[in-house]
């Protein structure tokens, strides 16, 4: 699983019928102490219904197709989970309850 943070949407009206109506989302990895982007994007499919701005963990390959959204689908990348905290060394470098926007 990777931590990122949710950059914004990508649309596409030119895909399989399987990808109709699965949300994209552009997604970009995070130091998870700094919360700094480290200016890698990926494009991934929304399993959890994510916002702009959450911090989200993804899966790749043949795990990203193990959700029930992407089934059967050609996804290479899937949001899991929205994270709530990140703790490390008993401190915490994130909670989303007071994490700016």
């Amino acid at each position: 699983m990777q931590l990122a943070r949710v950059k914004g949407t990508v649309v596409s009206t030119h895909k399989p019928a399987s990808m109709e109506g699965l949300r994209l989302l552009l997604l970009e990895r995070i130091d998870p102490v700094s919360l700094k982007g480290k200016g890698d994007f990926v494009v991934g499919i929304d399993g959890v219904g994510a916002n702009a701005g959450e911090i989200v963990f993804y899966v790749t390959g043949s795990s990203a197709r193990m959700t029930e959204t992407t089934k059967g689908k050609p996804s290479d990348a899937t949001i899991i989970a929205i994270v709530d905290a990140i703790e490390k060394d008993g401190a915490f470098t994130y909670e989303k309850s007071v994490a700016p926007e």
